[in-house]
């Protein structure tokens, strides 16, 4: 693969960030307005996107609270942007066992601090951006473990995807 490929590949992971939680509105947005906010956060990488119906579908098997009066807050927002990324590795019967575990064992703030922690750490070294990847947190659990895996596997998925978006680029650019 060429220099230049690499590059292009790696810049969506470069300037990749998620909201920290307390950056995360907390004055209820409604259905819509809650699926552009997440999504605005995935523009480069399609495969996290989020649609008003599969929130709605989400929120009926029980993986995000209902909406307060149609408005979606902090924590509920906070919950899908996890399932934005963790819905392309994990079944919907897992994904909803791992946020029943994860309530058992942390606050909400807690638990998305650490998932894009983890999540920016391990972007950059799918990508190639730094050699090794960093611990992240104090306690190993092997909730934390599980996490970590499933964020290895959803970076992988998400690196392979722009790889072919740039190589599918390329090629019709050669047309």
């Amino acid at each position: 693969m060429r220099q230049k490929t690499r590059v292009k590949i790696a810049e969506p992971a470069r300037i990749f960030r998620l909201p920290k939680y307390e950056d995360i509105p907390d004055v209820g947005l409604y259905l819509e307005q809650t699926v552009k906010y997440i999504n605005s956060y995935f523009e480069s990488f399609d495969s996290m996107n989020l649609t008003a119906s599969m929130v709605s579908n989400y929120v009926k098997k029980g993986l995000v609270a209902n909406a307060v009066k149609k408005q979606y807050y902090r924590d509920q927002i906070a919950y899908l942007i996890f399932i934005a990324v963790a819905k392309n590795v994990l079944s919907m019967e897992n994904l909803n066992l791992f946020i029943t575990m994860q309530k058992e064992s942390y606050t909400t703030q807690k638990a998305y601090e650490y998932f894009c922690a983890e999540l920016e750490n391990v972007m950059e070294y799918v990508f190639g951006l730094k050699d090794t990847l960093s611990t992240v947190g104090e306690d190993d659990t092997e909730e934390k473990v599980m996490l970590r895996n499933t964020i290895i596997a959803a970076a992988h998925k998400i690196y392979l995807d722009c790889c072919f978006d740039v190589i599918r680029a390329d090629y019709e650019s050669d047309d």
